[in-house]
């Protein structure tokens, strides 16, 4: 009989999925790749720490000496100390600032609260380089704020070189992260909860604190770990406020005996950097068991809606114009008065700002072959990366997601591992892998080697805005083309990756804005000639270039800005979860 095979009931026979020789090859490669680049940084780094002279000499030998140096170090303590001082300041105002935020923007009356929470997460895009930089420009000894109180009053009372001064601006960059978690836990808390407190006779203050900041707890918590994550990671705020007044945290500690010094010493640096990998290990385990363990906080059910906004009453003013000034100073007034130093000659509340404007920086800028190499191959690795990274994560994903692949569980855990890999140790680790693997001699001094560090260290981020959106196409649609006789890979290709289209979108502009502001990992790797906008702004601002720093991050403030609205405006992307 010819034509399709009939079974007995007289129906069609559904034709067993194909497997083609494509299978195998796409996937086992996909996988290889990706622990080859998660473990590139990340093996040179333990060795290194654990023989007793440079990757790149002979005669190496096995040993623990370098833990025992590291410990007895002067002041190697005081630095652990600072750390921790650090990041757990930084926390608490970040969590402070960003839960009062969640519920003032997302759960009241307020007005404008959807302005004022769009502002709130600005920081949120750019690098923390940019951003100290900013805070120093208005705040810093000779910022345009610092010199306005001076002229008024006697000297200021804040001071961004102590260590409450540097945590206070990196809890307000780190804030939005704590805003995003509680604002997504706020707008769907069951709202028969706060009607019933109520109607017992609570008020909106009193139910706020007693019903929705405790519904708040697993977010505030998971932000919490995340945050001081972030903070113990942070280089640039430490490097640009704590170095000069002699505060040294861990990450410049590795910035000092990594790459700045004259006879960088590279067991002391590769064994604080495995001590902080190791730390940074166990802070993402902990997130992992608070994420798993808030089910007794869950009370959305089926028949839930959105819950009705607090009324703030007398208060709603009062606390506009007070969230209106928290933004004005520690948002708009760095981005902002960071931009208009770049388009002046000098800035100060003396001189009339007419009288100063001037493209003179841009000149200077553009003059100079290196800073305009720098920028045009912040594009390139930007660009061309982020499409090769997000062309690798829709791999990870699809094989991870909607395949049969015997080692899609453990892929799933490589490509997630990277959250636990640091900028700085990342930075050090392909640093010694280029020393370690004669092969990567010829990209050493490339921007490829660029791509492929930060590939590696966003590889978590990109599948994160992929993974949620490919997990909600129907595995229907897969089993139908298999059906028909289409392998896995063709329906891959013909069906799941084009439904993904969106999610690749959104993923291909955060890899971009990623890339595009990173610095920490490039300033071990960078050499002449792949310069980026990140190691440009330190170079310049270590030769006290004040104008050209502003020029050079009002670049990276314009493009990211475009980056953002195109997003959004175009693609209806939201890029910050």
């Amino acid at each position: 009989m010819s034509g399709a095979a009939v079974s007995a009931a007289g129906a069609p026979e559904a034709r067993p999925a194909a497997h083609s020789w494509r299978e195998a090859p796409i996937q086992y490669g996909t996988a290889l790749l990706t622990l080859v680049l998660v473990a590139a940084p990340l093996l040179p780094v333990l060795y290194q720490s654990v023989v007793d002279r440079p990757l790149y000499d002979a005669g190496k030998e096995l040993t623990l000496a370098n833990f025992a140096r590291l410990a007895s170090t002067e002041g190697f303590g005081l630095v652990l100390w600072n750390t921790f001082v650090f990041s757990a300041l930084t926390t608490v105002i970040a969590q402070v600032l960003g839960t009062l935020a969640a519920v003032l923007f997302g759960r009241t009356d307020m007005p404008a609260a959807r302005v004022l929470g769009e502002l709130f997460l600005w920081p949120i895009y750019l690098s923390a380089l940019v951003l100290s930089f900013g805070w120093y420009t208005v705040y810093g000894p000779s910022g345009y704020l610092t010199m306005l109180w001076n002229s008024v009053f006697e000297a200021p009372f804040w001071d961004l070189y102590t260590l409450p001064g540097m945590a206070a601006i990196a809890g307000v960059s780190l804030a939005p992260v704590a805003y995003i978690y509680c604002m997504s836990s706020a707008t769907i808390t069951d709202p028969s909860l706060e009607e019933a407190a109520r109607v017992s006779g609570a008020g909106t203050f009193r139910t706020l604190w007693r019903i929705t900041l405790p519904l708040l707890m697993p977010a505030i918590a998971y932000s919490a770990v995340l945050n001081f994550t972030v903070a113990l990671e942070l280089l640039a705020i430490p490097l640009v406020f704590g170095e000069p007044a002699g505060i040294t945290v861990l990450t410049t500690f590795l910035y000092t005996q990594g790459v700045a010094g004259v006879r960088p010493d590279h067991g002391l640096a590769a064994t604080a950097a495995a001590l902080m990998l190791a730390v940074v290990c166990f802070l993402v385990w902990l997130q992992g068991r608070l994420l798993g363990n808030t089910r007794r906080f869950v009370t959305l059910g089926g028949k839930a809606t959105r819950p009705r906004p607090f009324r703030l009453g007398r208060l709603r003013w009062p606390l506009f114009i007070l969230c209106a000034l928290y933004i004005a100073a520690t948002v708009v007034a760095p981005i902002g008065v960071l931009v208009i130093r770049a388009f002046t000659s000098f800035l100060s509340p003396m001189v009339p700002l007419l009288e100063v404007l001037s493209l003179e920086n841009f000149t200077r800028l553009f003059e100079e072959p290196i800073y305009a190499r720098a920028v045009w191959n912040s594009f390139i690795v930007s660009a061309v990366g982020g499409a090769l990274a997000t062309a690798l994560i829709a791999m990870i994903a699809v094989i991870v997601h909607r395949s049969e692949f015997r080692f899609r569980e453990p892929l799933h855990y490589v490509a997630l591992f990277p959250r636990a890999v640091p900028g700085v140790v990342a930075g050090v680790g392909f640093f010694y892998a280029i020393a370690l693997m004669p092969g990567l001699g010829e990209i050493r001094n490339t921007i490829w080697i660029l791509v492929i560090a930060f590939t590696m260290r966003y590889i978590p981020t990109g599948f994160g805005a992929v993974a949620p959106m490919l997990m909600q196409v129907s595995p229907d649609l897969d089993r139908a083309a298999r059906v028909q006789g289409a392998d896995w890979w063709t329906t891959c290709r013909r069906i799941i990756l084009p439904l993904m289209r969106p999610a690749l979108v959104a993923c291909y502009t955060i890899l971009f804005i990623s890339f595009f502001k990173e610095y920490t990992t490039a300033i071990f790797l960078f050499a002449p000639g792949s310069e980026v906008i990140g190691t440009a702004l330190l170079h310049l601002w270590i030769q006290g270039e004040a104008g050209l720093v502003a020029a050079l991050a009002a670049i990276q403030v314009g493009v990211i800005a475009v980056c953002v609205a195109a997003a959004r405006a175009v693609f209806g992307v939201r890029l910050h979860g």
